[in-house]
């Protein structure tokens, strides 16, 4: 589809709509490549393709969604959804209204690699894959199974409100996911290592080389092999950036989605208050701050509003709640950029973008010198956290520290706690900072893609037996 078309196709639409108008159109194409035992276990491709459409009319929100971009599909569409907010705006109690900006969008951004990686050879990205699987089976003896994947998903995006956005967004993100699995004949154990980026093929490298994620990925599975249990109890770690970016994005990010803050979150009337050690800067941003290409860059919101960086928590107080336009208004604030939805036929909710804590002064091994009796703590796997800031999550590369050195490897483990009283423990920052999270989706009703990450810092909170 050219642009010119459909620009004038739906300016000409909106140019008499008496109300306000939001157009987005999606264009969205997924390629995954998968090896598993040496085999090729996944090849496959997808693509979206379509508007959505949202009208604010006397109050009240209409919206439709339609694959069919002639103009007589856009205009049926527009008046589906014009029906529908005539239809709610004489139930509404609380009327809906926008907060003004000066930061709607017009113009094109093309994000970095968008173009490099769609002309780049599939067989070259195949090539990667195989023998990354076949370097992580043969890494040790203990591995009996390897498996590598490759993801990459370009989304084309045109924007258009009739208060003044009209912009083109086309990005690429690209992922690679290693795992491996150990067995010694009476265990068995995986270890993983992923890696997820906004940009072109080389991105997803900047970091580390592609030889040390199938590095960590066999080594964190042999070593768990061999791993004694961890000693349970409240302790003092160091959590690594990608186990700092779990902790910012799953326990205190969604607190201050001001959608979740009106329904009674944690966050709810804390603004000005401190709620982290006056070391702690967290902070969600469109742009990748600190360090290149975050897998959730995104330089326009589903509003068509410019994202920036928004500052959460300034030096432990809490000074902002992420917004879109209507919870804004609603807050008597700015909009932060942070409406997002994940296909076309999807209403844009308030999700985070690149969610973080900026680094301080500390020097990593002195931090971990200033301990006594805890633990490393990288490998997140995942867990849970609810809208009082309680977490569990889980984490598979754990290394036990003793009299302010590093020991051994020890099996699974589950940290716990409440997320702002963590961030009141921290006692130290370090000046590294790492995005870490840029693989895999979050979930609200609607999947994402976000990055997550930081510093290493050292905290206390509790830390639970082994898993199996």
């Amino acid at each position: 589809m050219q642009n010119i078309p459909i620009n004038e196709t739906v300016q000409r639409i909106a140019s008499g709509f008496p109300g306000y108008l939001e157009f987005r159109y999606h264009n969205r194409t997924m390629r995954s490549l998968g090896v598993r035992k040496g085999e090729l276990n996944e090849n496959s491709y997808k693509q979206i393709q379509g508007a959505g459409i949202r009208v604010l009319q006397n109050g009240a929100w209409g919206f439709a969604s339609t694959s069919d971009l002639t103009e007589i599909g856009l205009q049926s569409a527009v008046k589906k959804a014009s029906a529908m907010a005539q239809s709610m705006s004489g139930r509404k109690k609380n009327r809906v209204n926008l907060a003004g900006t000066n930061r709607l969008a017009t113009g094109e951004f093309n994000l970095d690699g968008y173009f490099d990686l769609k002309s780049m050879d599939l067989e070259q990205k195949f090539h990667t894959v195989q023998t990354s699987e076949e370097n992580l089976r043969k890494a040790n003896s203990s591995i009996e199974t390897a498996v590598c994947q490759y993801t990459e998903v370009f989304e084309e995006k045109y924007i258009f409100t009739t208060d003044g956005a009209d912009c083109w967004v086309r990005l690429v993100r690209p992922e690679l996911r290693f795992v491996a699995y150990a067995a010694d004949g009476s265990r068995l154990s995986r270890g993983y290592d992923s890696v997820g980026a906004t940009g072109g093929w080389n991105c997803l490298f900047q970091n580390r080389p592609l030889e040390d994620y199938i590095e960590t990925a066999a080594r964190n599975a042999s070593d768990l092999l061999a791993a004694g249990p961890a000693s349970g109890g409240r302790k003092k770690v160091i959590l690594s950036p990608a186990m700092v970016g779990l902790l910012s994005h799953e326990a205190i990010g969604h607190t201050v989605e001001a959608d979740f803050v009106q329904a009674g979150s944690v966050a709810q009337g804390k603004l000005g208050e401190m709620v982290a050690s006056e070391l702690v800067t967290l902070c969600d941003s469109g742009a990748s701050e600190y360090a290149p290409n975050a897998g959730g860059e995104l330089p326009v919101d589903d509003e068509g509003v410019m994202t920036g960086k928004t500052e959460v928590i300034k030096d432990g107080r809490l000074v902002s709640y992420l917004h879109n336009r209507e919870s804004a208004q609603n807050f008597e604030t700015q909009p932060t950029g942070n409406a997002r939805a994940w296909e076309f036929s999807d209403e844009p909710l308030i999700r985070m973008r690149n969610t973080y804590i900026a680094p301080g002064k500390d020097n990593l091994q002195e931090m971990i010198a200033g301990i006594e009796d805890g633990y490393f703590i990288d490998g997140p796997e995942g867990g849970q956290a609810d809208a009082t800031a309680e977490f569990m999550f889980g984490a598979s590369r754990v290394r036990r520290i003793k009299d302010g050195k590093l020991g051994e490897t020890v099996q699974k483990v589950t940290v716990s706690g409440n997320a702002f009283d963590v961030l009141q423990s921290i006692d130290a920052v370090s000046s590294d900072f790492r995005w870490d999270l840029g693989s895999g989706h979050c979930g609200k009703g609607q999947p994402a893609k976000v990055d997550a990450g930081g510093p290493y810092l050292r905290c206390e909170l509790l830390v639970g037996g082994a898993q199996n």
